[in-house]
């Protein structure tokens, strides 16, 4: 076993950020910009230069709301329809109102958007609605031109320190953190007046049909430690049964991004090479007809390239084997796949947290304050819906200009130095045994009845077996777990995050009793929609050691949707293939 170090160091900060990928860079600097007396320090449990989602750039921005497109109340209304109309719209708006701008600054620090021959922003459309689609020939750089900002700003980055649980005053205000360095196993107590979550999806909670821990959709890195920090903080985390599903390449477990492919002229199809849905922007109801059609005798699904002109080919795999995921090329080049000549198989994936992509995160406002004072949260782990990478640029920039203006006005507070020695015991409890179950071994089994059980569609009595049956995997977690050095204690600390959501995932599944958001949260025993009784949030926080649900009213709407608008994205599928 390694020599593990028992040292333990306490800071003092002004403002907080947890999580190094794409919102949290953003916060730190605009927290910093907002007041540069202020001591604001960016805590990450790799290397914020490649970390996130984001590690190895981006395509394209999705939800660009770009003035001579599309309006402010034009996305807000979009992205309420897709969202089956459970949304608070105010944060939505703000996101549309600020974004254009964030677009502009982020074109300042060198990344550079495609733009038509006048030198205007060009577009795509892909959505149900609007047009929003934004391409980055060169995304591969977002990550460094972002790093230059914070080092320009000369913000204090801690690398290698993963947070385990966050800190709160008596009275009931955040406090800071409790880290615990990756290489050393040294603690870190961070003392801070506000805190900020963007610590990524929960990206490693579902497995992938490859069974490789780490072949996820998402980030695999993000294992949904953000969610269960808020939680066991007591913050609301909502609508966590609006899952995260989203179609993929069989096999290479990547997005098939077809609405990056969609403009071009590529589409979705059936076996037969027949378009089934009318769009290709994802939502809930989208993957229900996808799922639908996987089942059906046209099955599978597949991504239809091969009708185009093999130059427009050539520049759609520029942009799908260069930038965000170079690997794909390499996947399909060993297959000895072509678009120009085959169809590409696709599938579904596993499921995860991700409002990025659907809807489930930690509750919050238009401010990005959570239900806990002083604590905020941004990027994909924040419950403002379908807001991807710009969402988590611009909400990250909202998130740190707001921590700022209240760490400026109030006392650093509090907190209970004998939590800070449970936490330490928790942690390390697994260092202590001489053997016993290693992390990866019992991550696949929690993940694996993660499959078996919560996967749509959802049936009462699987969900409640599954939950049976994690609850052994916890006993096990909390007994017979062990590591040998730090990284795996890492990858243990993780395993419990993803335990959190799992059970997360199985109380908010079982407490909405309807089905909603296409295959996201499609109950067999609960066919129906339910809109007199489930038209809400659903809240799900810790009271008292306990694991609650409630229901929530949704803020009245700023932008008006019609009763017909509303069931918009029920009509995807293209009629003469009913």
């Amino acid at each position: 076993m390694d020599n593990f170090v028992e040292g333990l160091t306490e800071v003092t900060c002004d403002v907080l950020v947890i999580g190094g990928g794409t919102a949290g860079p953003m916060a730190a600097l605009k927290a910093k910009q907002k007041n540069p007396a202020l001591n604001v320090v960016l805590l990450e449990k790799a290397n914020v230069k490649r970390s996130g989602a984001i590690s190895m750039g981006m395509d394209g921005l999705n939800n660009a709301v770009v003035p001579g497109y599309a309006t402010p109340e034009q996305y807000t209304k979009e992205i309420t329809i897709a969202n089956d109309g459970i949304v608070d719209q105010a944060p939505v708006f703000k996101y549309a109102s600020r974004c254009y701008d964030i677009i502009e600054e982020l074109d300042r620090f060198g990344i550079r958007f495609q733009k038509n021959a006048n030198g205007d922003f060009d577009l795509k459309k892909v959505h149900h609605l609007g047009t929003y689609v934004l391409p980055m020939p060169n995304g591969d750089t977002v990550k460094k031109a972002l790093y230059r900002q914070l080092k320009r700003e000369r913000i204090l980055i801690s690398n290698r320190f993963m947070a385990t649980r966050l800190l709160t005053a008596s009275d009931g205000r955040i406090a800071g953190a409790v880290a615990v360095n990756t290489r050393s196993a040294e603690f870190l107590v961070l003392r801070a007046k506000t805190v900020i979550l963007c610590m990524g999806a929960a990206g490693r909670l579902g497995l992938p049909h490859s069974g490789y821990l780490f072949g996820t959709y998402e980030n695999p890195t993000n294992s949904g430690d953000g969610y269960a920090m808020a939680y066991h903080a007591g913050a609301a985390l909502a609508n966590l049964e609006c899952y995260q599903i989203n179609p993929l390449i069989k096999d290479y477990n990547g997005p098939a991004c077809a609405y990056v492919a969609g403009p071009f002229g590529a589409y979705t199809a059936n076996s037969e090479g027949k378009r089934f849905i009318k769009s290709d922007y994802w939502s809930g109801q989208m993957m229900q007809e996808f799922y639908n059609e996987l089942q059906s005798g046209k099955g599978p699904v597949f991504l239809k390239l091969n009708h185009l002109h093999p130059d427009t080919v050539g520049e759609i795999e520029e942009i799908l084997h260069k930038v965000e995921r170079p690997s794909r090329g390499r996947f399909h080049g060993a297959r000895g796949t072509d678009y120009r000549e085959k169809m590409i198989e696709m599938h579904i994936s596993e499921i995860g947290f991700c409002s990025g992509h659907s809807a489930s995160g930690v509750f919050v406002d238009e401010f990005a304050r959570t239900t806990v004072p002083g604590l905020y949260a941004a990027g994909d782990m924040a419950s403002v819906p379908h807001n991807y990478m710009l969402g988590a640029f611009t909400n990250g920039a909202v998130a740190g200009e707001h921590a700022a203006e209240v760490a400026q006005e109030i006392d650093l507070p509090d907190y209970d130095p004998d939590f800070v020695q449970l936490e330490r015991e928790r942690v390390l409890a697994p260092t202590r045994r001489g053997d016993g179950i290693p992390p990866n071994q019992l991550e696949y089994k929690a993940r694996r009845l993660v499959n078996d059980y919560l996967q749509p569609p959802k049936v009462t009595a699987k969900m409640q077996i599954g939950q049976a049956r994690l609850a052994e995997v916890r006993e096990d977690f909390e007994t017979a777990l062990v590591v040998r050095n730090a990284h795996e204690l890492m990858r243990a600390l993780e395993v419990s995050s993803i335990l959190d959501c799992a059970d997360m995932a199985a109380h908010a599944s079982l407490y909405r009793t309807e089905s909603r958001w296409g295959l996201y949260h499609n109950r067999v025993d609960f066919p129906e929609k339910d809109d007199d009784n489930w038209f809400c949030h659903t809240l799900l926080s810790k009271v008292e050691g306990r694991m609650t649900a409630e229901k929530r009213a949704i803020q009245p709407y700023l932008v008006p949707i019609e009763d017909e608008e509303r069931s918009g994205y029920d009509r995807l599928r293209v009629s003469n293939q009913a």
